[in-house]
């Protein structure tokens, strides 16, 4: 998701259509276009003659916002209450083990946020996709093509694309966005070879100023190619572009959009278009699209799947139209998290990351049968009990129908949730030759970072069910900053096989974003197959010359094994091979921890590891290694209260999100390190360095009452992240308390110009009249403590439009029947948000607004909630306003 580089210019002719409803409730285009078009040489062309635009570090950088305004949710509507009624019947199923990834490799690192990874299997090779860059890989994961900027083929990097493979014709796409005009570009090969042959470039400018086209999904139908994209304020079009002639390189190829009448969602449209993802192709026509219907949202009685079915005809544009839904009803669901917000599911350190809701994922896979015709496909849903509570699972679904253009019906419906309890989230789905279901998805919880995993079921087993036992794909050892999570994963069937599912997704390793690829079948386990699963040690810390290695060793297969060897190697170096003497059983894990120490001690550097085992005869001989990263983290000075901390220290300390002790006397010397040093790192909250808003009241109390002003207060970021505190890194400088046993406010001003991400915060407290120097980060003293904490650097002004809330009117009417009218009169004039908050600190409903003439206006409707205080919030993450309300 990045900012465009150089614009792309391209010729559009528009046929302007309206919409009109015809009497059985089907629709017309909304428009006609003609497609921009040029071509370009191929990647092993542009490589030779030096054309070839390799892969920027956008790290730092964050994606656009995605916008959720136009619909709501209803706080206290929608059922179940009480769980979600699928997830018995898959805890109860019977499992069966599965056979380990067959490729497990990384295709991409150091990728803006979120990475947005996609990618797709062709015959022989591999696209995966991120952000704004592709690279090409051979099947056993070696580089084909290394990673190239999309403006190799576009000429821009505006970001989100998606990489498809057209079984049918022998073609690769990838695709992105665009705000240059706002549109979509498709390149397509020219050939069955993504190398060696040539691109079309197709452009599309189908939206009016100020309609970005966010969260776009393409799909593959016989006469088109289908998009959705998150447009005209939640409410959204969908686009058929002319495949027949994009093919063949046809500048003459038309887009048509249309609207999908009576669709509801929660502020952000998402539906999917069946994609076709073997080889063979429905006859034209009855395109079909799918979108879910929470009875949490406005409008909506009962829970339901939606579908239209498209009829495109590029000839005559006239004859096109977009049928009324269909409604196929479904066992009820919970698809709302936080009452819409983006801040959804906790992990161990960091914020709480985007379940990512309100969107059928990527992507609605369709295959045609000898009898009938199948597509999968799924969404997020909340499984938890009780109030307050929340636990993502996996609501999937099998609709069959026994012809081209006869009616779908729902043949098997589902809800999955992890067996590690954790989330689970993030899914997608496909179906092999077989009729064999893989699904790939994301687990995260407070207790366990976030992980790739992946299960399926055999065709004929206990419908409804997941019935493969889950497999590990990759592991993270670190969390994610932000609360943007992927935002894309994509499983996708291999052409040579019709067997093989290939998966793309986010991880996170040694706190570096990344994207994973792996490819596995939904087949029993290999005889003989061991590998290793997981490092258990050593961490992120301070590390010694003498570190024990310890790893997880799994056999994967159907057969015991023992006796055999096992390996690490440091940054490449010599392999330290001992053997694992016992008997592993088949389908159980082990630790095994080397004899051999490592030398870990260099200071601040990261160590690339690699263990693996080599078991004779081993049939899956590509899960045997396991690369890690492990960071011998920043040291700091620790420095001592000789004379004691008592009552001199720091007896409370609160900033954003951190508030910790209760005022007590004594000392909160952290155990194991010096006295009156206290390492709270593990502590974190989020500081603004965008200009104004980077000004923060820190407070903090000491309880010495022989003289507030003999104690005084220093602190340092370390922005430089050298372990050192030096005096640029000062903000406060020996500042003197006015109280005591209270609460003092210290102001923090965060410099501008200051390095975004994790950072160490040092608070020093002393008294002055005493031996010591407040101003020294490092030096002992008689009394008084050093508390260090982590400050997350963030910029408000990336993705969020800076504004001020000074002179705006906020204002709640209250009406009958708990309904209220909340409107805020501001020169402001971009989208802001609103959230409505309970007394416990969460969020019931949030949605993004725009402006609507001289004010934002938002109907909300409190019938459903519990009785009790409510708070309107209304602005973006760093201004607001707010306002109570009292629902009866």
């Amino acid at each position: 998701m990045k900012r465009q580089l150089f614009f792309l210019a391209f010729l559009l002719v528009s046929v302007g259509l309206f919409a009109q409803t015809k009497p059985d409730g089907s629709q017309g285009p909304v428009s006609v276009e003609t497609l921009g078009f040029r071509t370009v040489p191929s990647l092993a062309q542009q490589m030779r003659d030096g054309t070839f635009i390799p892969a920027e570090d956008y790290s730092g950088q964050l994606g656009k916002d995605k916008k959720w305004m136009g619909g709501k949710v209803v706080p206290g509507k929608g059922y179940p209450k009480a769980g979600d009624p699928l997830v018995a019947q898959q805890k109860n199923a019977t499992t069966k083990s599965l056979r380990a990834p067959i490729q497990n490799f990384e295709a991409s690192a150091q990728v803006a946020t979120p990475s947005d990874p996609t990618g797709a299997a062709g015959p022989s090779y591999y696209i995966a996709a991120w952000n704004s860059a592709f690279a090409i890989f051979n099947k056993d994961g070696s580089v084909a093509v290394p990673a190239a900027a999309l403006a190799t083929l576009f000429g821009t990097n505006i970001g989100d694309p998606i990489v498809l493979y057209d079984a049918p014709a022998d073609r690769y796409i990838v695709t992105e966005f665009d705000n240059n005009p706002n549109g979509f570009n498709m390149a397509i090969s020219q050939g069955p070879d993504p190398v060696n042959d040539g691109w079309y470039i197709y452009s599309a400018n189908t939206f009016s100023t100020g309609t970005f086209p966010d969260y776009t999904k393409f799909s593959i139908w016989s006469d088109s190619y289908l998009v959705t994209a998150n447009i005209s304020g939640g409410t959204g079009q969908v686009f058929a572009v002319d495949r027949t002639k994009m093919l063949v390189g046809d500048n003459t190829a038309t887009i048509q959009a249309f609207n999908l009448p009576g669709i509801s969602t929660n502020g952000f449209f998402s539906p999917q278009a069946f994609n076709v993802g073997s080889a063979t192709l429905p006859p034209p026509g009855n395109a079909t699209f799918v979108y879910h219907q929470d009875d949490a949202f406005a409008g909506i009685a009962n829970d339901h799947l939606k579908l239209w079915d498209l009829d495109v005809d590029f000839t005559t544009p006239a004859n096109s139209t977009m049928s009324a839904a269909t409604i196929i009803d479904v066992t009820p669901f919970n698809s709302v998290f936080d009452g819409g917000s983006f801040s959804n599911l906790p992990q161990p350190t960091g914020p709480d990351i985007d379940a990512v809701q309100a969107a059928i994922m990527n992507q609605a896979q369709y295959r045609v049968f000898p009898t009938y015709n199948s597509v999968v496909f799924n969404f997020v849903v909340d499984t938890a009990t009780g109030f307050g509570n929340e636990l993502a699972g996996i609501r999937w679904y099998e609709l069959r129908q026994t012809a081209h253009g006869q009616p779908w019906t729902v043949y098997q419906e589902g809800t999955y949730v992890s067996p590690s309890g954790d989330n689970t989230f993030l899914g997608s789905m496909a179906m092999d030759a077989n009729g064999h279901i893989g699904l790939a998805y994301s687990t995260v919880s407070a207790n366990n970072s976030i992980a790739l995993r992946y299960t399926g079921r055999f065709d004929g087993d206990a419908l409804g069910t997941m019935t493969g036992q889950e497999e590990l794909i990759v592991q993270s050892n670190s969390d994610n900053p932000n609360l943007r999570y992927a935002d894309y994963a994509h499983l996708t069937i291999d052409p040579a096989d019709d067997e093989t599912f290939w998966h793309i997704s986010e991880y996170f390793m040694g706190g570096v974003r990344r994207a994973q690829v792996a490819s596995f079948k939904i087949t029993p386990p290999q005889p003989d197959d061991v590998g290793v699963s997981a490092f258990i040690s050593p961490v992120d810390g301070v590390l010694t010359p003498t570190e024990s290695i310890t790893i997880e060793v799994r056999n994967f297969g159907s057969n015991d094994v023992s006796g055999f060897p096992v390996q690490y190697t440091i940054d490449g170096g010599a392999p330290v091979v001992e053997t694992f003497s016992g008997t592993l059983p088949a389908g159980q894990s082990a630790t095994f921890t080397f004899a051999q120490q490592a030398d870990l001690s260099a200071q601040n550097a990261t160590f690339n590891l690699q263990a693996r085992t080599n078991l004779t005869g081993d049939s899956n001989p590509a899960n045997d290694p396991l690369d890690y990263q492990v960071t011998n983290s920043i040291t700091v000075c620790e420095p001592t209260a000789n004379s004691g901390c008592n009552i001199d220290g720091i007896k409370q300390f609160i900033l954003g999100t951190i508030n910790v002790d209760d005022g007590g006397n004594g000392c909160n010397t952290t155990p194991g390190n010096n006295q009156g040093y206290v390492d709270r790192r593990n502590l974190s909250t989020d500081l603004d360095r965008s200009a104004g808003n980077n000004v923060y009241t820190m407070q903090a109390q000491q309880n010495w009452t022989g003289g507030p002003a003999n104690s005084q207060l220093s602190a340092w970021i370390d922005f430089n992240d050298n372990g050192t505190f030096e005096a640029s890194e000062q903000l406060i400088s020996g500042q003197a308390f006015q109280s005591v046993a209270a609460l003092d406010p210290f102001t923090l001003t965060i410099p501008s110009n200051s390095m975004m991400g994790a950072h160490i915060l040092r608070v020093k407290s002393m008294d002055t009249s005493a031996a010591g120097d407040v101003n020294n980060p490092c030096s002992d003293f008689d009394f008084g403590e050093v508390h260090d904490y982590t400050v997350n650097i963030t910029d408000s002004t990336i993705g969020i439009n800076d504004f001020e809330l000074a002179g705006s009117d906020l204002i709640v009417l209250t009406k009958p029947n708990n309904q209220f009218e909340i409107t805020m009169t501001t020169p402001f004039d971009e989208i802001l948000s609103i959230s409505v908050i309970n007394a416990a600190g969460q969020i019931v409903a949030f949605n993004n607004l725009p402006k609507d003439g001289d004010a934002y206006r938002y109907e909300l409707d409190m019938s459903y909630a519990a009785s009790g205080v409510y708070f309107i919030r209304m602005g973006n993450r760093v201004n607001y306003q707010t306002a109570r309300i009292i629902k009866k």
